[in-house]
């Protein structure tokens, strides 16, 4: 076959540890066509913009761009303008690229037919704590059944993790939509699906990521997921299922069993429930975890249930009411 050229595009903020491997690893793909890397800075507190300059300095195929909101969907946007090629490629700056990873997406491209390429959120950890989180993260106890997370057979699928398109696609759905902080790889993949696209699950395409490194980190990284999953659930009718729900519901089970307990003591057998039934799936997603990974994954689990649940039921009406699809409901009902 003939390889197009790939664009690969990184938002990038307080990277400086990570950032130039993570370029290295891109240039360093295992892939017959041409290259390029755009990298979409923003203002960071330590010298991420002096080691991305240095690396453009170094390298004509890496460019630098400004993205003066520090935002992830603006920085994707800046990079995604700036870029050259008809496949781009999203990545995460702190992220290491599979040797092979542009080889598969693009082949995949070609044989499916489809608009995005993705693959798995490949959890992985040092420490006890962020092992173990890693083993929720790639379970369904902790993450439903989300092929991204677990894994599982290719195939058309609701959104992927980070994802290589097709430059038509992106133009068709006019890039992300740069209100959602949270949740805008789902909720552009979805503009994506409706625009009459495919987003495509490829298991071979595996990307490693580091869990949070503390319980304050991973709660708010969860809620924060939840708050922003809630907006998509809003302006995107149709999009919520029993998965999302499920943390919700726990959340308020739990409020409502040890608030009523104090009345009627059988509530408290709804927390009690809970708490045994995490307990009980925690052990084996602790095999191989030395005794405080062990220990740790059903506090990972409960973290995650919990903050995800809380910052849904939390998310205030006016959280993305900036966002495109607003702004165009909100139009169409002044002219109505």
């Amino acid at each position: 076959m003939s390889w197009p050229a790939v664009s690969v595009v990184m938002p990038v903020l307080n990277e400086e540890r990570h950032l130039e491997a993570a370029v290295r690893h891109v240039l360093a793909q295992d892939y017959p066509g041409e290259l390029e890397v755009v990298l979409g800075v923003g203002p960071s507190a330590d010298r991420t913009r002096e080691v991305a300059d240095a690396l453009s300095a170094a390298d004509p195929r890496v460019v630098v761009v400004d993205n003066p909101s520090g935002r992830t969907p603006s920085g994707l946007n800046a990079a995604i303008g700036a870029s050259s090629h008809g496949i781009v490629a999203r990545i995460d700056g702190h992220a290491m690229m599979p040797s092979d990873y542009l080889k598969v997406a693009v082949e995949t491209l070609e044989e499916t037919g489809a608009d995005n390429v993705g693959g798995i959120m490949a959890a992985e950890g040092e420490t006890p704590w962020e092992r173990a989180v890693a083993a929720a993260m790639t379970s369904k106890v902790g993450v439903g059944n989300a092929r991204f997370h677990t894994g599982g057979e290719g195939g058309p699928a609701d959104t992927v993790y980070l994802g290589v398109f097709r430059r038509s696609a992106l133009e068709r759905v006019e890039g992300y939509d740069e209100a959602f902080l949270r949740a805008q790889d789902w909720e552009m993949n979805h503009r994506i699906r409706t625009t009459g696209g495919t987003v495509w699950f490829q298991p071979r395409m595996r990307v490693s990521y580091r869990p949070r490194p503390d319980p304050a980190r991973l709660a708010k990284q969860y809620f924060h997921y939840g708050r922003w999953r809630r907006v998509v659930a809003r302006q995107h009718k149709g999009t919520i299922n029993l998965r999302y729900l499920a943390p919700p519901a726990a959340v308020a089970g739990i409020a409502l069993g040890l608030a009523g307990g104090f009345l009627f003591w059988p509530a408290w057998l709804v927390p009690g429930a809970y708490a045994a039934a995490v307990a009980a799936a925690s052990v084996p997603l602790g095999t191989g975890l030395p005794l405080m990974g062990r220990l740790s994954v059903p506090v990972a689990l409960a973290t995650m249930h919990m903050s995800w649940g809380l910052g849904f039921l939390t998310s205030p009406p006016s959280l993305g009411a900036d966002s495109r699809t607003a702004r165009a409901r909100q139009q169409s009902q002044e002219r109505a």
